[in-house]
């Protein structure tokens, strides 16, 4: 497929002032107005983030969290911005074992981290921004005023979670279902409005300068107003969440004000030419690289792309790197040079054969033992130990109308004309997650749900550690070169399709955008982060744009394929520097992806 041309549902955007590309089109939008007022790329990444906020409630809110990768072109490398918040210092295995819990509920107050997405954004303009804080506010702000359209989706989460808000969250009925219904063309947030107007007000009164400003904003929301109505919402009242109890939260005060968001140096590794990036283990972001480190013993050019050997060796290796995800990562000492050391790679290469594997298999980096979780029993996705009464919204942000939950979340990518690059994934803390607190306008996020309530594990809940999130924006480097920010939503499945894209790029020889539209696919043999943490072992699923024989091949081959809709799969979305060129691309898939650049 290497130099082949394909249809694609949109033109790769090429220009050489600036690129922005997202999940929302206002957020896009949002992106290249600052860039084109003279901002540079975290100024733009900033304020498409606040507006996805609003644009996106269902899926991300500022109680939820951001990882962010980007290249500064002055410091000449790439850094990690870490906004993802702790575990409170009052959230141990017994507290939660005390309640009768085997495992974290998927909403409601117990879940909650510090919401590190404030943070982490203000970390990045701070370093490498050049706007205000009122600059790079306003737009969220005039939409949280004035409102947004609202689109199918939000309607269909709002809908499938109204009977939860009437009956047992009535801060969130207030805020969501005004008039007491499922918002129709237009919602707003005046609340949240409020919230950052008072935000910029008081930075404005504690300081002149720019970075002061955004000090003093950072202060009020990790020890000043904001901390203090969420700690007394948190603390102070109990709500029903997924274990069918009602719970308040363990997040104070001083959880919030000893957090602050981390730069740190990424982890990365070489394939055929390209550096690629990512989060440290902390997250899930390395399973990319592990899954590189095992195709790069393949000859996949040699295969084609998206043939059945080609799926199937993508699939294989998949298993095998978050297999390594269970046993090995978490916000502790992980051994990732050996995970990523060739010899180890070579070992695991050899398990994969011709046919597919049904076990979970992690390796023994550097001789170690591995140790997995006690998952709920395999094949289960509604049901775990200690769950009773589960109720819509739990889990994972995107809800279907049967109560159901899929993996999704925001993204956005920015590089400016200067050759300043972002890729950032803000999630956690949409409106389904927990309560609204009703003085902010927001909710807390849900994140603690993909700790263990299990002793001894790397990902095992400790107060003050972070949780081993899902969210992974993706950076790479052509010949030494800043090339590439991109990302998508989707929970397990973003590192994936993520690496899908790449692939497509690397091995298929397709541009950005017929890379984002080509036909993905995934696995769901590993148990889920999120609660209740099913698994479905062997089940794949491909779009039904994969072509028919290659199905049935794979099928042969045992592996159980679900065959989804054409358009159903991946949210990618890129830019990148090309030669003189600026590149974007954004997903066609939910209709509401955009990039913008010129």
């Amino acid at each position: 497929m290497r130099g082949r041309t394909l249809f694609t549902t949109r033109p790769e955007l090429t220009g050489d002032f600036g690129m922005v590309a997202s999940t929302h089109w206002l957020a896009s939008a949002t992106g290249m107005g600052v860039l084109e007022r003279g901002g540079n790329a975290f100024d733009a990444a900033v304020a498409a983030g606040f507006v996805l906020q609003v644009a996106e409630p269902h899926l991300n809110g500022p109680g939820g969290e951001v990882p962010i990768l980007l290249w500064s072109q002055e410091e000449e490398r790439v850094s990690v911005v870490c906004g993802q918040g702790v575990a409170p210092a009052a959230a141990t295995i017994d507290r939660f074992t005390g309640l009768g819990l085997d495992v974290v509920p998927g909403t409601g107050l117990l879940a909650a981290t510090v919401p590190g997405a404030f943070g982490g954004w203000m970390a990045m303009l701070e370093r490498w921004g050049t706007w205000t804080l009122a600059d790079v506010l306003e737009p969220a702000i005039h939409y949280a005023t004035h409102g947004v359209p609202v689109l199918d989706r939000i309607a269909a989460t709002v809908s499938s979670v109204e009977r939860l808000f009437l009956e047992d969250w009535p801060t969130s009925a207030a805020t969501w279902l005004p008039q007491g219904k499922v918002p129709g063309a237009k919602l707003t947030n005046p609340v949240l409005a409020a919230t950052y107007r008072r935000l910029v007000a008081e930075a404005g009164a504690a300081s002149s300068t720019r970075e002061g400003q955004i000090a003093a904003a950072r202060d009020a929301w990790y020890q000043g107003f904001v901390a203090e109505a969420i700690a007394a919402f948190s603390t102070g009242t109990a709500w029903r969440d997924s274990s069918g109890e009602a719970h308040s939260g363990l997040l104070t005060g001083d959880d919030l004000a000893g957090w602050s968001a981390s730069v740190e140096d990424p982890v990365t590794f070489d394939y055929h030419g390209h550096t690629v990036c990512k989060t440290g283990p902390w997250g899930q972001g390395p399973v990319f690289l592990q899954q590189l480190a095992l195709l790069s013993g393949f000859d996949l050019d040699g295969m084609g792309q998206l043939s059945a050997d080609y799926v199937h060796t993508v699939i294989e290796s998949a298993k095998l790197a978050f297999a390594d995800r269970e046993a090995w990562y978490g916000d502790t000492e992980v051994p990732m040079a050996d995970l990523l050391d060739e010899e180890y790679n070579t070992k695991r290469r050899a398990l994969i054969g011709a046919e597919a594997s049904a076990e979970l298999r992690p390796g023994a980096p550097g001789g170690r033992t591995p140790r997995l979780p006690a998952f709920p029993a395999p094949g289960t996705v509604s049901a775990a130990p200690g769950i009773s009464g589960v109720r819509s919204g739990v889990g994972e942000p995107t809800v279907g109308s049967d109560g159901s939950t899929r993996g999704d979340t925001c993204h956005v990518d920015v590089v400016d004309r200067h050759g300043n690059m972002v890729s950032a994934t803000p999630s956690g803390g949409w409106l389904q997650s927990s309560p609204t607190i009703p003085e902010l306008g927001f909710c807390l996020g849900s994140r603690a749900q993909m700790f263990w309530l299990q002793e001894g594990l790397p990902a095992s809940l400790r107060p003050g550690t972070r949780p081993r999130t899902t969210l992974s924006p993706s950076f790479a480097l052509r010949d030494g070169k800043p090339w590439l920010a991109f990302g998508t939503p989707g929970g397990d499945q973003q590192d994936q399709w993520s690496v899908n894209f790449f692939l497509s790029l690397v091995h298929g020889g397709l541009n950005l955008q017929e890379a984002v539209d080509a036909p993905m696919f995934h696995s769901e043999h590993f148990p889920s982060s999120f609660y209740p943490r099913g698994s479905r072992p062997g089940v794949m699923h491909v779009e039904e744009r994969v072509d028919p024989a290659v199905v049935a091949e794979l099928r042969r081959r045992g592996h159980r394929v679900e065959v989804q809709g054409p358009w159903t799969l991946g949210r990618l979305s890129a830019v990148a520097r090309d030669g003189d060129f600026l590149k974007a691309a954004a997903n066609p898939r939910g209709a509401q992806g955009y990039a913008a650049g010129r």
